[in-house]
């Protein structure tokens, strides 16, 4: 944990240090290096502790990794509906990558000291990961977070000025000290944190209940987070159907997490306070489920990517050559 939150304090030193738009390659070697982590932790837990363990980290950060990519895509969405200069872009990406850190780890102590008291609490987050996917694939499943209803109170209460001081959160106009638009686009990120993290959470302990692998599962899941934002650019609003793959991985540690609690149940108006015989869903298959959705959802999305291409090429070299037979 030492050595995770020294590179986290070194990341964000240089963006304060130095900040820019970092080029494809330098967003590539981050990322590459961050999933290199993860993957040496992962091969660390297989070494030092058993294939269950190992197993569990894998999923567990398969799952964060593509809900955290997700919380990207809003993020998106907001520093656009915000202008945020691209020089601060990544200032912004970073105090928003530890605060969903901070989140996260608060409502892992919450949900591992409910779970250890209360398993019913699985048929709660069960059916919350349900709804969580239904509101994904639905119409306006993402909105933009310019203007919501936290934002517009913020703007009740507080000055703010029309235009951005650097990467400052206090200007001066006119003689008056005011905020700049710098602070609404940290709380917008902030509030959507906190509402990933009520998704998050509950999905990495239907796969594990080792608060320590859903910690560090979370931190490997977040770091390179910033970069992969510079690295993908305008290619994650196409990706279609990203937001399936992300639902049905949602649906289905839902349903896991129901099945586990009905198979733990101690409730006395379900099945006399006994355990209901249904189906256990291992981790493996969990695992197994995780990966082929992500890549079913990424082909799916560049296949649809190349048609809506080379129907678009076909679509110009048929207009010019109408232009040159007119002529």
């Amino acid at each position: 944990m030492v050595v995770l939150v020294a590179i986290l304090i070194l990341d964000l030193a240089l963006i304060i240090r130095r900040p820019h738009v970092p080029s494809m390659r330098e967003s590539s070697l981050w990322v590459g290096f961050y999933v290199l982590l993860a993957l040496i932790f992962a091969g660390i837990i297989f070494l030092l502790g058993d294939v269950q363990h190992g197993t569990e980290f894998l999923a567990g950060w398969l799952t964060e990794y593509s809900l955290s990519i997700d919380n990207l895509f809003v993020f998106v969405l907001i520093l656009g509906a915000f202008k945020v200069p691209s020089a601060y872009q990544q200032r912004a990406l970073m105090i928003g990558i530890v605060l969903a850190l901070i989140f996260r780890g608060i409502f892992i102590l919450a949900g591992a000291a409910l779970i250890e008291r209360f398993i019913w609490i699985f048929f709660i987050f069960g059916a919350w990961l349900v709804w969580t996917a239904w509101q994904q694939v639905k119409p306006g499943g993402h909105e933009d977070q310019g203007d919501s209803w936290l934002i517009r109170k913020v703007k009740q209460v507080l000055p703010f000025s029309d235009d951005y001081d650097g990467g400052k959160l206090r200007t001066v106009v006119d003689g008056k000290r005011m905020f700049t638009p710098f602070l609404l686009v940290l709380i917008s990120l902030g509030a959507t944190d906190l509402l990933f993290a009520l998704d998050s959470i509950p999905a990495i302990f239907g796969i594990t209940q080792s608060p320590f692998i859903v910690f560090t599962a979370n931190v490997f899941a977040l770091m390179g987070l910033r970069q992969l934002y510079f690295l993908l650019g305008g290619l994650l609003e196409r990706l279609e159907y990203l937001k399936y793959g992300i639902a049905a991985i949602l649906a289905f540690i839902g349903v896991k997490l129901i099945l586990h609690a009905l198979h733990e149940n101690e409730l006395p108006f379900i099945n006399g306070g006994e355990h209901v015989n249904v189906p256990d869903i291992s981790t493996m298959m969990s695992l197994g489920f995780i990966v082929l959705a992500m890549a079913v959802a990424t082909i799916a999305s560049v296949v649809k990517m190349r048609r809506e291409a080379a129907k678009a090429g076909e679509t110009l070299h048929l207009g010019a050559n109408e232009k040159a037979h007119g002529e």
